[in-house]
């Protein structure tokens, strides 16, 4: 199950936000070299793609 389940699409969207900005520093911290663990960006990607997918139902879109 996903986490973002029975999420309304409002906080859905805020938290998409939030995670392609973290997404963003980390593509920034590993081009200078400060990102310590680089399978956060894997995550990150996934999250998104998790948060998008349930945006895209049509039940996240009645909320």
């Amino acid at each position: 199950m996903s986490e973002y389940k029975g999420k309304n699409q409002k906080d859905l969207i805020k938290e998409l936000t939030e995670k392609k900005s973290k997404l963003n520093e980390f593509r920034f911290a590993v081009a200078g070299s400060k990102a310590k663990n680089v399978r956060e960006g894997r995550v990150l990607r996934r999250d998104i793609a998790r948060i998008m997918t349930e945006i895209s139902t049509p039940s996240a879109s009645k909320k």
